[in-house]
């Protein structure tokens, strides 16, 4: 093994190294108790290699490469818990290249944005669940997300309409309990608003006359329903077990997780239909079948609804059941590290029947007059310290020449679709800050309005939706790191000012006629056939995954 300590980086003392030392020999020999010795001898064969250890800071990294593996892989440990590496502290010198090739971690570790292009800002960060990461961490961890975009990404199908060959949908009759019980709860799901009027029309809502034909006042906790009748109407749909590939599990967790949301029950009760649910599964012969992996959830809330924490009374951990981590979930808002968590859009108020809808309501916006260049939908947070959302109000109602226009949803003015319709059809740019959650239902309503998204927090969208947005997400939005704003280093209305008006259509032109047909839920009686609706694609690229997987 070759050893390369730079004096400038080596600030261990002798006592620390001898710690560490004894630290990775004493890994080792329990190792090696372990391991047989046949096993031993094809893994040295396998990772048979130039190595390199590099001490840093208080840190060694201990780098392999073999000729099997193209990339360079570390393993680092240290003498303190909870150890902290800034970037800065690990340059080219200290990791010397391994048969001239460059290395991975080095390419990372000094890059200042993620493989996508998402600024990672200097310092250390609070990250999801208050943890904080350093740079290094951060860096890690946004790679690993984009590395699993990339496996949701090759699941896309290049069929532009269903072709079942063979690999049948079975929909579970599941008992009442799961789905159609919770609805009838609709009354008193939420105190402040009766939900019954929502989940009419095959959970479209109330039809919206004046935006026009196939637009309805859909709830954003409706997906669950809407996948619902749709995937019953499916042309792959088979009645037999026996000639299904994929079986769809139509359980309305969201409507469960939120009729406990607002009442005081124990933690056992917002648990128990999902066991139940468990319980129910394992009593079916074809959930053994693949050990669940052909088996698919939607679910309407976010994940985080269902990954309950050990000390929190919110929400279910329905998704932390060991049942559920093989099956496929599709949801409004995935969990970043779960590759089996697989976003899809949020439901909007608009739900085409056919293509001509779809294709006169593309001419309409694109003939739009957006008198506003930036608008804003949105409520501040005075409860929450780190959101962004003062400081845009702040700077959008500070223009003087009516730039930015700002409906605060406070009050009640968004509870209307046309008024956030309208207002995104008179705007070139909407503003999508982050609130209860990193993703929101407005980036959507945005989109199919034509408004270009600001987006603040890459996982907003550009971490959620493989199979609907695609990964240049500068084709359709423009993103302003949230940091810079919370620091004041940006006014983001001067900074849209700058975007030029060419650019401004060309991704305008792009969202309408590219990305809109996609983004939204036909009406289930919907005979799309020039157009993929969100469903559609959603449909197409599990069947692929089935494919691929086999």
């Amino acid at each position: 093994m070759t050893t390369s300590i730079s004096k400038k980086k080596a600030r261990l003392s002798k006592k620390e190294a001898n710690e560490l030392g004894t630290f990775f020999y004493s890994i080792l020999a329990k190792l090696l108790c372990l391991i047989p010795i046949a096993i031993l001898f094809v893994l040295l064969i396998f990772f048979w290699s130039s190595s390199t250890t590099i001490i840093s800071g208080k840190i060694i990294h201990l780098c392999f490469q073999s000729r099997k593996l193209n990339d360079l892989y570390c393993i680092s440990a240290g003498t303190q818990p909870n150890l902290e590496t800034p970037i800065s502290s690990i340059s080219n010198d200290s990791f010397p290249s391994v048969n001239g090739t460059a290395t991975k971690l080095v390419d990372d570790l000094q890059q200042k944005s993620t493989r996508l292009g998402i600024p990672i800002p200097p310092g250390y960060h609070a990250f999801r669940n208050g943890l904080v990461k350093s740079d290094e961490e951060l860096l890690v961890a946004y790679n690993d997300v984009e590395d699993q975009l990339m496996v949701h990404r090759s699941w896309i199908s290049s069929q532009n309409n269903a072709k079942c060959d063979g690999r049948g949908i079975y929909v579970y009759e599941l008992p009442t309990k799961f789905n159609k019980d919770l609805v009838s709860q609709c009354a008193d799901m939420v105190p402040w608003v009766d939900l019954c009027n929502f989940f009419s029309n095959d959970a479209m809502g109330e039809p919206v006359e004046k935006l026009g034909k196939g637009w309805y006042q859909t709830h954003q906790y409706s997906l669950e329903l809407i996948f619902h009748s749709r995937i019953l109407n499916h042309p792959c749909r088979v009645m037999n077990k026996s000639e299904a590939e994929l079986f769809y599990v139509p359980f309305y967790a969201g409507l469960d997780v939120l009729r406990w949301h607002f009442k005081n029950v124990s933690n056992d009760v917002k648990d128990s239909l999902g066991l139940d649910l468990a319980k129910w599964l394992e009593s079916q012969p074809t959930w053994f079948k693949r050990s669940g992996k052909d088996h698919v959830f939607v679910l309407g809330k976010i994940s985080w609804d269902f990954r309950r924490y050990n000390n929190s009374d919110w929400g279910s951990r329905f998704l932390e059941l060991n049942e559920m981590q093989n099956p496929v979930k599709l949801l409004i808002e995935r969990q970043p590290w779960y590759l089996n968590d697989i976003g899809i859009p949020h439901p909007t108020y608009f739900h085409p029947q056919s293509d001509d809808d779809i294709i006169t309501w593309q001419l309409k916006i694109i003939k739009a007059n957006r008198k506003s260049l930036v608008s804003f939908a949105g409520a501040p947070r005075p409860d929450a310290p780190e959101s962004i959302r003062s400081i845009l109000i702040n700077q959008c109602i500070s223009i003087e020449t009516g730039e930015c226009r700002f409906l605060n949803c406070s009050s009640g003015a968004c509870d209307q679709p046309e008024s956030i319709i309208e207002l995104f059809m008179e705007s070139e740019f909407c503003l999508q800050p982050p609130g209860d959650s990193p993703t929101r239902k407005s980036v959507f309503d945005s989109l199919i309005s034509g408004c270009i998204p600001v987006i603040f927090d890459p996982f907003t969208a550009y971490y959620q939706y493989p199979w609907h947005l695609p990964e240049d997400y500068k084709k359709y939005s423009v993103f302003i790191d949230q940091e810079d704003v919370r620091n004041m280093k940006v006014n983001v209305v001067e900074r849209l000012m700058k975007i030029p008006a060419g650019e401004r259509e060309k991704m305008r032109r792009y969202i309408i006629y590219e990305l809109l047909p996609g983004l939204v839920y036909g009406d289930p009686k919907s005979k799309l056939e020039k157009f993929q609706d969100a469903f559609s694609l959603t449909m197409n690229n599990l069947l692929e995954r089935l494919t691929r997987l086999e």
